[in-house]
């Protein structure tokens, strides 16, 4: 006997993706609390690797046409089966205005993408959800609007601060056939699509947390001695704005009578470069590029380093982190954590308190790094002033509580 489908469809940009656990960790947690759902994707997977996390997902996962000439049968079927669905010319008249302001190859896919998602939908649907407020929201806000359903996203950062207000505002409006209801996952991302809603109660604040049962206790650390040797550790992908271009400037800048050495993971688009940087600077030797890896593997490297540095800065598009996970998957782990006020980074991190804080210039980090090594007593003192916060206010499970009753209002029932 099968089981009817699921009333709820999840859309995102990738599945499964190394980089977003966040995403992979409140799926998972939405299954736990009882909601049934596929995953439809506009991207097929790029990563080798996996994360434990994502083989615990048990509905299906869909793949859209990723680019619309690669699938010409299942696009153009896709649309004269869209063009019987009741809101299909609704839809097709904010598409063209949107298409008008944006005149893209990504807005035309947004829609191709649309019909394929509106015509292949399981009857049962109600209730869709997407992740990320840029192509994923679009392409769910055309769909639900052909199939007449309520929609609802989950936005972080780029697609916060480098989409336009026009496009924000209209999914934040109910006479654009806006959300029912969007999540953030900071305050500062929370307060400024409030001010483009026609109600502010239209927007949650939503910490995507931390679900602390996928992570082991911290270890016992013991006080390095100020002049032993330093090993730091990034998480990251490689691009602009996670700041790494200053980092390896400011490695630069220490003296040469710290014996540190700094070990990053994560793959992206500046990885050539900046290896090519430190080289130039002579630093290579003292540098672990250790590209893409699974969750375990790099809690493992977090438990054997002495510091976190996430030097992340608003790039030249804008583009900026929210509050990234890897800075409280640190904190998990009592690893002192040295960041920049940057976007909601400082809603988590009190400078001097759970950590430091600083500004992304070079020679700023560097003396940052000089102190944290040279005060291994206050800096053990701050991590675990950081895990304590992250015990008592970003747990996961309050989060997924609201998100779930957020859900379940709209008629996408649990069972």
């Amino acid at each position: 006997m099968t089981s009817a489908p699921p009333n709820l469809a999840v859309l995102v940009k990738g599945w499964p993706r190394l980089s977003e656990t966040f995403i992979a960790q409140e799926l998972v947690a939405l299954q736990d609390a009882g909601h049934r759902f596929d995953i439809w994707s506009l991207r097929h997977p790029t990563d080798v690797k996996r994360h434990p996390l994502h083989d615990r997902f048990k509905g299906q996962v869909h793949y859209l046409p990723e680019y619309l000439y690669q699938e010409p049968q299942r696009v153009w079927a896709a649309r004269r089966a869209a063009q019987a669905l009741p809101g299909y010319a609704e839809a097709y008249r904010i598409w063209r205005a949107d298409l008008r302001r944006d005149p893209t190859h990504n807005r035309i896919r947004r829609f191709g993408q649309a019909c394929v998602l509106a015509a292949e939908l399981p009857q049962d649907t109600r209730v869709m959800y997407a992740h990320f407020m840029h192509t994923p929201s679009s392409v769910a806000r055309y769909a639900a609007i052909m199939r007449d359903l309520p929609w609802s996203f989950s936005a972080h950062a780029k697609d916060i601060w480098t989409s336009p207000d026009w496009e924000k505002a209209e999914k934040l409006q109910a006479s654009t056939h806006g959300a029912a209801f969007g999540a953030t996952c900071t305050a500062i991302g929370a307060t400024h699509l409030r001010n483009l809603a026609d109600d502010p109660k239209r927007v949650d604040l939503i910490y995507h947390g931390l679900d602390l049962s996928r992570f082991p206790d911290p270890p016992e650390r013991t006080q390095r001695a100020p002049d032993a040797p330093f090993h730091m550790i990034s998480v990251g992908r490689l691009v602009e704005k996670k700041g790494f271009d200053r980092l390896i400037d400011a490695f630069a800048l220490l003296s040469e009578a710290l014996d540190w050495h700094w070990t990053h993971i994560g793959g992206g688009t500046l990885a050539e470069t900046l290896a090519g940087r430190a080289e130039d600077a002579g630093l290579a030797a003292r540098i672990t590029w250790k590209g893409a890896c699974d969750q375990p593997e790099v809690i493992e490297a977090m438990r054997k380093a002495d510091l976190f540095v996430l030097p992340s800065r608003i790039a030249a598009d804008g583009d900026r982190d929210g509050l990234p996970n890897v800075l409280m998957e640190a904190a998990s782990q009592k690893l002192p954590i040295l960041s920049t006020p940057v976007s909601a980074i400082p809603e988590f991190i009190d400078t001097g308190i759970h950590g430091l804080l600083s500004e992304d210039a070079p020679a700023a980090l560097a003396a940052a790094i000089t102190r944290m090594a040279q005060d291994p007593a206050k800096a053990m003192q701050m991590a675990g002033n950081a895990y304590d916060r992250l015990i008592a206010e970003f747990r996961m499970d309050p989060g997924i509580a609201l998100l779930s009753k957020r859900l379940s209002t709209l008629g996408a029932d649990r069972g």
